[in-house]
């Protein structure tokens, strides 16, 4: 009863904010392109903490669990995860046996009695260079286990580590998400990237804590440990003018265990679903990569059939969230295609109303920097995530905020997602300030050439920017962007309302102070999934569907009905 009138009551606000003019929704779009220049009284980033800080520090005894960490597995499944023993560092590293601490978590509904117990597995890893001078790496033990028998919606209390030590941790506890379903949603989905161990980071972490989120969404580049040598000292804002005879792009792993304690706090008691950035790479011996993303994180890639942390799907409530991996192959003729199609024509609509995708390098972008760099990724997926109707697509990668229009391949389209860029979290490679339409800022087309994948950098076949490689104005399909540190809160209200929140860094001590909102609104009487379709609504067609009036009669009936 409670959750039903909380509904009506949002449902209610939503209609005062959309009368008096407060909050804007998709559906008064397209609107006319907005820049917001950087505040030139902020500084553009600031320095890495370090190690010895607070915060990044360990404060446990070897065998003791720290790093504790949840991820979504299925709706009655969570996984918990955490490291235990200390990592090595050195010429010559001896890997700990993985097998000498045990991994188990106790669980239950009231503090303090756990009437579950269960066990998972344990592993390390290596990070190994071999080049002259260069230290290598073994983890410390990482331990993953995934609890079963959990009621949506329930709050569970919870020790991790190995009983027979004795070596457990202390409580925590965490509630879990709804079932699927067209009513029912998590509060509050905190989504940030590009996070680094900065200042800044603990600015935009301290800030995101405080809107208390149900669950994070993780849109890579996380520890930042490639801006360092292996030696450790001082991390660089750009690693390749810092450290030109660098012999490979080296790391320094103790950061990854300094970001583990960093987020504990947070991701202990909310679970946190990541997906890999070009900053997790770290190219190692024998061609290795990816090694820290692949051992540290449990990701529900079993679970949804994809078999690999390069990307899957999970559902919170009735929102399908597909995680891709920009950095492998997504070819129509490869594995993650095959599996994204696959995953997308078991969808239910009714039962999860909203398609939420995330990758880490946006395929719509008006900053110089990652200008175009990943538009192979784009030709290659998506007419495929359009054809599906994804509602709203995030990504990182860019240090800036941005908000597009709905857009399909560079069209205005009432049926494509909303683009939000939000690699902002406050990283060591400081903001990005430079947009490609500003005179002597459009990148070359031999520039920005990615970390994996082709270069298909195109000349706009259309629109006011035909036959440029860059617009010379903000680009119509680009709504709003805005050079400064932050995160995004997204506040799904039903099947077909959402509030979308941009908050700034500098405004977290401001009371109702936000950088960007605006109600995504989904059409699916407009926009039917067409597996089949190939052509797509012209831009001449993306007009408003539903007047304030509409929305207003519709909303109201549906108070009427359901309230008085």
């Amino acid at each position: 009863m409670k959750g039903t009138l909380l509904k009506h009551l949002i449902l209610i606000t939503i209609i005062i904010s959309t009368v008096s003019g407060h909050i804007p929704t998709t559906l008064d779009g397209p609107f006319k392109s907005v820049t917001r220049k950087f505040d030139p009284s902020l500084r553009r980033g600031s320095d890495d903490l370090p190690m010895d800080h607070p915060r990044l520090k360990k404060n446990v005894t070897s065998n003791f669990p720290e790093q504790i960490a949840l991820a979504l597995s299925s709706p009655n499944y969570m996984w918990v995860s955490w490291i235990t023993g200390d990592a090595q560092i050195g010429k010559n590293v001896t890997p700990l046996d993985p097998s000498s601490v045990g991994s188990e978590v106790w669980y239950g509904k009231k503090s303090g009695k756990y009437s579950k117990k269960r066990k998972g597995v344990s592993i390390v890893y290596n990070q190994l260079y071999p080049f002259e001078g260069l230290l290598n790496y073994s983890s410390g033990i990482i331990h993953h286990v995934k609890i079963d028998g959990l009621e949506p919606g329930s709050t569970y209390y919870y020790k991790c580590g190995d009983s027979s030590i004795p070596a457990m941790s202390n409580e925590h506890v965490f509630q879990m998400l709804p079932l699927p379903g067209p009513n029912s949603y998590p509060r509050r989905i905190a989504v940030v990237g590009d996070l680094g161990l900065t200042a800044n980071t603990t600015t935009t972490i301290d800030h995101l804590i405080n809107n208390d989120p149900d669950l994070v969404l993780m849109v890579g580049d996380l520890s930042y440990a490639n801006q360092y040598l292996t030696t450790g000292g001082e991390g660089a804002s750009c690693y390749s003018c810092a450290f030109p005879d660098a012999p490979i792009r080296e790391t320094y792993q103790p950061r990854w265990d300094g970001w583990g304690r960093f987020m504990e706090p947070l991701i202990s008691r909310v679970p946190m679903m990541v997906i890999e950035g070009n900053h997790e790479i770290e190219p190692q011996a024998a061609g290795v990569t990816f090694e820290s993303y692949l051992k540290r994180f449990a990701v529900p890639s079993n679970e949804s059939g994809s078999n690999t942390n390069f990307y899957y799907s999970f559902d919170a409530g009735g929102v399908h969230f597909i995680m891709l991996g920009a950095y492998v192959d997504y070819n129509k003729t490869g594995a993650q295609y095959s599996w994204l199609q696959k995953d997308l024509s078991r969808l239910n609509r009714s039962v999860t109303p909203w398609l939420v995708a995330a990758w880490h390098s946006p395929w719509y972008n008006s900053y110089s920097s990652h200008y175009q760099e990943f538009e192979c990724m784009r030709l290659e997926m998506e007419q495929l995530l359009y054809q599906y109707r994804v509602d709203i697509v995030f990504s990182g990668h860019v240090h800036a905020y941005e908000r597009m229009n709905r857009v399909y391949n560079y069209s205005l389209d009432p049926c494509g997602p909303v683009y939000i860029t939000i690699g902002d979290g406050g990283n060591i490679e400081k903001i990005d300030v430079d947009h490609a339409d500003e005179p002597g800022k459009c990148p070359s087309p031999g520039d920005n050439v990615p970390e994996f994948g082709g270069v298909c950098h195109i000349n706009f076949t259309s629109g006011p920017a035909k036959g440029k490689f860059c617009w010379d104005k903000q680009p119509e399909w680009s709504a709003y962007r805005e050079s400064s540190f932050g995160h995004g809160i997204l506040e799904v209200v039903n099947s077909t309302y959402a509030l979308w929140t941009w908050h700034r860094n500098q405004d977290i001590y401001k009371e109702n102070s936000t950088g960007d909102q605006i109600y995504i609104v989904r059409q699916p009487e407009l926009c039917v999934v067409s597996p089949q379709q190939h052509s797509h609504t012209t831009a001449a067609g993306f007009e408003s569907h539903c007047s304030t009036c509409c929305f207003l009669i519709f909303v109201t009936a549906f108070i009427w009905h359901h309230i008085l």
